[in-house]
């Protein structure tokens, strides 16, 4: 049992595609998106791309609405988790949890990012690409009983956590 469990984590390791984290300040003009629940509020993230040691790396950070139903608190590890950022077909990162949160804001530029080196190698032209922020939409609460269901999801919108 013992080495299935190495052998197990050693698998995992070798699938990974981001390596060790540093912290930056995002540009001037991060890429911006996120979603909404449909009980009200939601979350934005904004991520920006640079080159480090030749490798392209992902800062990022996020953050939810002040005012959201109590059916969507706690979600967010879910919700990002399950998140990438990708330059084309290109996934630089899976999962978007490594970001700190922060306060909603109207701008996130310059905000205090924590970032991940991805596999992928930085490449000419890079700097004037624009990554795409992708959050599958999913069911974050269900509830039912004889008389129906009662469900909230969330949706990929564009920034949902407001800027108060």
């Amino acid at each position: 049992m013992k080495h299935v469990l190495i052998l197990s984590v050693g698998l995992l390791a070798a699938c990974s595609t981001t390596t060790g984290t540093a912290t930056a300040r995002l540009g001037a003009d991060p890429v911006v998106s996120g979603g909404t629940y449909s009980s009200g509020g939601g979350i934005t993230v904004a991520v920006d791309v640079r080159e480090s040691n030749g490798k392209t790396m992902v800062c990022g950070v996020w953050a939810q609405s002040r005012a959201q139903s109590v059916l969507t608190k706690g979600v967010e590890p879910r919700v990002l988790g399950s998140g990438s950022v990708s330059f084309g077909d290109a996934v630089l990162v899976r999962g978007l949890s490594f970001m700190p949160e922060i306060a909603p804001a109207a701008d996130y530029a310059a905000s205090e990012a924590r970032c991940v080196v991805s596999d992928r190698p930085w490449q000419a032209g890079d700097g004037a690409r624009r990554p795409r922020i992708s959050i599958p939409g999913q069911v974050v609460y269900k509830e039912g009983d004889d008389l129906g269901h009662f469900t909230v999801t969330f949706r990929q919108t564009g920034p949902g956590a407001g800027d108060s």
